[in-house]
């Protein structure tokens, strides 16, 4: 029973993603054009696609939210 148990885990599958799974082919500052995206910011300009995700991350950080 035990050498059964040993060599089930031999079979297991491996749990990384795949490479090229479900990936764009566009950049992802391209951005999409229309009405959802972030006021004052336009597609294509990576400077400010960083800029408004560390704005974005700063307001979800609850230690700053705190101080």
């Amino acid at each position: 029973m035990a050498a059964l148990l040993a060599l089930s885990a031999c079979s297991e599958r491996e749990q990384t993603l795949a490479a090229n799974r479900n990936k764009s082919p566009d950049q992802p500052w391209q951005g999409a054009r229309n009405e959802f995206v972030a006021k004052n910011w336009t597609p294509s300009d990576k400077a400010g696609w960083e800029t408004q995700l560390r704005n974005r991350a700063q307001t979800q950080n609850e230690y700053n939210k705190t101080n």
